[in-house]
C-alpha cells in the first residue's frame, strides 16, 4: 500500500510538472502504461491495471469493420476493459479472410450468387491462405489457441508452366527440372569465366579456386578437363525411379540446351520463394483460414459484434463520435462512443458520410483497388498425388490463371480441392465479368494444358469469388502511388476522434499482419490518449 500511494505521488507530480505526455511516459518508464513502439514484436497491450493509479475511466469504442484489424483493435482495447461494439456489415467476421465451405453463399455486386457445394472437409480459403514465420499473426494464432500445420508454398515436384515463352512453349516443366538446369548453366558459365580469367581483377587465385568448387556444387557441372559442361544430374528427376536389385533408376532427359533453358523464362520464377513473406516455412490453420477471426469473435464476445450493420455516416463530436447504421432489418440506427475506429477499405469508406473533412476523403480515394479473383476445385480424387507426386506447392504460368495452387492439407485423402486461379489486374477482371459457370469452364480448359483430361474429367465442385465484386470489400487489397505522401501520413493520424485502421496503412500490405500492426498501432494511440487525459 505503501509503494502503490508513493507512485500515485510521483506520477501526480510529474504531471503536474511536465503535462499529460510526460505523465505517460513516466508510466510506461514504470510499466503502468504501454509505450509506443514502431515494432511489432515490440508492443504490449493495454491492461486494466493501467487505469488504477490514473483515476482515468475506461472508454467506448465503436469499431466500423469486423475484419481482421477491426477484430484485433477491439480485441487488444477489450483486455484494459474498454467498452468495444464492432458494427460489421457482413453476416460473419474476418473480411477477407474468408473460408469457403459447403452452404457458403456469395451475391456479388452484380447481383450473381453462388452457393458452395465443397463435400465435408473441404474447403477453399478465398483471401488469405498462408502466414510468414515472422508475422506477428502467428503470435495471436498462439495467443487464441489456433492449431497451426504446414502450408506448402514452394515444392519441387509442381510445375512451370509457359506459352508464351521463345522456347519450351506449352511444356509443363517441374521445379526442381527447371531449377537444377537454370543452375547448372549459371555455374558452367561463371566457373569457364572465371577460368578463362575474366573475374581476375576482382578474385584472387585462392577465390578463384574457392568459386569453382562452390559452382561444381551449386550447379553439378563437370571439372575443368569437361569444361565445366552442365550435362544433367539426377536433381532434374527421374524418369523411371531408382528401385530394388538393378534398378538403378533413369535420370530425366534429355537436358534442354543453354539457349531454350534462357528463353524458356523459367529462372524468372525462382525469386518467388526467396521472397522474405514467401520463404518456407510457412503455415496455415487447421482446418480453414477464418479460425483465426471466428477465435478473436469469441475472445472479443458475439454480443458485443452487430452482424448485417451498414455504415452509413460518421460524425466527430467534439467530446466523441458517432455512427449511424442500418441494421440487418432495415432500421436505422445511432450509436456514440468515445473514439471510432474505422477499419474497412478506403474506397469504401470514402462514400460513408462524414464530416472528417474534405481531406480526408481526398485521401481515403487516394490508394488503388487491385482486382483479385480465386477458383476453388473440389476433386474426386487426388491425382495430382496419386499421379503426379505433388503434395501442396503453387504451380505458376503465364496464363490467366497466374498460378494454381495444390492443397496443403487431407493428404492422401480421397477428396481433395484445389486453386484453379489466383490471378489479380486484368486477368482477374477478365474472370470477374464471367458467370460463374463460363469462369469454370476457361479456368478448367487452362489447367488440362497442364495436367491432361484429369483435370476436368475428375471435377465435382467449385466456387469462384471476385474480391473486387464483392459487397464491402471490393478489392483483393490496395495499392499506394506513394506511401510517403500527405495522404498517407493524413490516414495515419486520427481525425478528431476517429481513426483508421487497416492493412492498407502498413507497410505489409495484403497480408493478416499488416492489419494486426495497424491495429495494434491504433490500440496504443487510443490508449495513450485516454491515459494521458
Amino acid at each position: 500500500m505503501v509503494a502503490e500511494a508513493s507512485r500515485r505521488g510521483f506520477l501526480r507530480s510529474v504531471g503536474v510538472a511536465g503535462g499529460a505526455g510526460m505523465l505517460y511516459s513516466a508510466m510506461g518508464a514504470l510499466g503502468l502504461a504501454p509505450v509506443p513502439e514502431a515494432r511489432a514484436e515490440e508492443y504490449r497491450a493495454p491492461r486494466s491495471g493501467d487505469f488504477a493509479l490514473t483515476g482515468r475511466s475506461r472508454k467506448k469504442v465503436l469499431v466500423l469493420g469486423g475484419g481482421i484489424a477491426g477484430l484485433a483493435t477491439a480485441y487488444e482495447l477489450g483486455k484494459a476493459g474498454y467498452d468495444c461494439r464492432i458494427l460489421e456489415a457482413k453476416d460473419r467476421p474476418g473480411g477477407r479472410n474468408w473460408t469457403v465451405r459447403g452452404g457458403t453463399t456469395l451475391t456479388d455486386l452484380d447481383g450473381r450468387t453462388q452457393k458452395g457445394a465443397f463435400s465435408r472437409g473441404q474447403y477453399m480459403n478465398a483471401g488469405p491462405a498462408r502466414l510468414p514465420q515472422t508475422h506477428v499473426t502467428l503470435e495471436y494464432c498462439r495467443e487464441l489457441g489456433v492449431p497451426l500445420e504446414v502450408f506448402t508454398n514452394q515444392n519441387a515436384n509442381a510445375y512451370i508452366y509457359h506459352e508464351k515463352s521463345a522456347a519450351l512453349a506449352g511444356k509443363p516443366v517441374r521445379w526442381r527440372t527447371a531449377k537444377a538446369d537454370v543452375y547448372g548453366y549459371v555455374s558452367e558459365l561463371l566457373a569457364k569465366a572465371t577460368d578463362q580469367g575474366a573475374l581476375d581483377r576482382e578474385l584472387t587465385a585462392a577465390d578463384k579456386e574457392g568459386l569453382i568448387a562452390f559452382l561444381q556444387n551449386f550447379g553439378a557441372i563437370k571439372g575443368k578437363a569437361d569444361g565445366f559442361a552442365y550435362t544433367g544430374s539426377d536433381r532434374r528427376g527421374y524418369s523411371v525411379e531408382p528401385g530394388a536389385g538393378f534398378e538403378a533408376g533413369t535420370v530425366l532427359g534429355p537436358v534442354p540446351s543453354l539457349s531454350d533453358v534462357v528463353a524458356s523464362g523459367v529462372g524468372q520464377r525462382f525469386s518467388f520463394e526467396f521472397g522474405y513473406d514467401q520463404a518456407m516455412l510457412m503455415f496455415q490453420p487447421v482446418g480453414g483460414m477464418d479460425a483465426i477471426p471466428y477465435a478473436l469473435a469469441k475472445a472479443i464476445g458475439q454480443d458485443r459484434i452487430t452482424y448485417g450493420a451498414k455504415a452509413m455516416e460518421v460524425k466527430n463530436l467534439p467530446d466523441g463520435a458517432e455512427v449511424t447504421y442500418e441494421d440487418a432489418e432495415g432500421r436505422i440506427r445511432t450509436r456514440r462512443a468515445d473514439f471510432v475506429v474505422a477499419a474497412v477499405p478506403p474506397m469504401v469508406m470514402a462514400r460513408i458520410k462524414h464530416n472528417l473533412g474534405a481531406d480526408v476523403t481526398a485521401a481515403l480515394k487516394y490508394p488503388v483497388a487491385t482486382p483479385v479473383g480465386k477458383i476453388g476445385l473440389e476433386y474426386r480424387s487426388r491425382w495430382w498425388e496419386t499421379d503426379e507426386h505433388i503434395y501442396g506447392g503453387i504451380t505458376p504460368t503465364d496464363t490467366d490463371l497466374a498460378t494454381i495452387w495444390y492443397p496443403s492439407y487431407g493428404y492422401q485423402g480421397r477428396r481433395g480441392t484445389l486453386i484453379g486461379y489466383y490471378n489479380f489486374g486484368d486477368n482477374a477482371v477478365a474472370y470477374s465479368g464471367l458467370p460463374h459457370a463460363e469462369r469454370l469452364k476457361r479456368a478448367v480448359s487452362r489447367g488440362v494444358k497442364i495436367h491432361g483430361d484429369k483435370y476436368r474429367t475428375e471435377l465435382d465442385n467449385s466456387f469462384s469469388v471476385a474480391w473486387h465484386r464483392t459487397p464491402h470489400i471490393e478489392a483483393g487489397w490496395v495499392g499506394w502511388p506513394s506511401q510517403t505522401g500527405p495522404e498517407y501520413r493524413l490516414l495515419n493520424q486520427p481525425a478528431g476522434h476517429v481513426y483508421f485502421a487497416g492493412d492498407w496503412l502498413s507497410h505489409v500490405i495484403a497480408w493478416q499482419h499488416g492489419a494486426f500492426t495497424s491495429a495494434r498501432k491504433v490500440v496504443t494511440g487510443i490508449h495513450e490518449r485516454v491515459m494521458a487525459g
